[in-house]
């Protein structure tokens, strides 16, 4: 199974200068529950953003086009393809966790979607693939998280599901 797990505000935001621009706890141990049930695929960039890398409890796959790129305690792969054969050798899911471009180049493959909608407008240079289809998938579940101290912004979790 292939799914994406990310978070993005009401305009697509999903980074800027390399960062989330919003701090949301709740979301992060949404990620991370979420994210434990198999292997991460990331970019490049997206890995190096990453303050405490590897991510700890799941195998780590980094695409990137750089023959050289060199990731300590992770899986370098350099094509989709490579990392699918990962996800089939090791019969592990693969959550795709960005960034746009990966969101964009497993586009026809992704099964399940877990998305956090953030109800707020950020500033950005990093946004989810506007033209995303989901009229090919449907909402199968949808939680609100929590407001207070630490978690500052209304947000939503969403469970998309691709339709037969």
């Amino acid at each position: 199974m292939i799914a994406y797990v990310w978070a993005e505000d009401e305009d697509k935001v999903i980074g800027k200068d390399g960062e989330l621009p919003w701090h949301l706890p709740a979301d992060m141990a949404f990620f991370k529950k979420v994210t434990l049930q198999g292997d991460i695929v990331m970019g490049r960039r997206t890995y190096e953003t990453i303050p405490k890398r590897p991510l700890l409890g799941r195998r780590n796959i980094v695409l990137t086009t750089n023959q050289d790129y060199e990731a300590p305690g992770a899986m370098v792969v350099h094509s989709k393809e490579e990392a699918l054969a990962l996800g089939k050798e090791y019969g592990e899911d693969l959550y795709i966790i960005g960034g746009a471009t990966l969101f964009k180049m497993f586009e026809d493959d992704v099964e399940i979607l877990y998305r956090t909608l953030i109800n707020e407008h950020f500033k950005g240079d990093t946004y989810f693939p506007r033209d995303f289809d989901y009229d090919k998938f449907e909402r199968i579940q949808s939680e609100v998280g929590p407001v207070d101290d630490k978690n500052k912004y209304a947000h939503t979790y969403e469970v998309w599901q691709r339709k037969e």
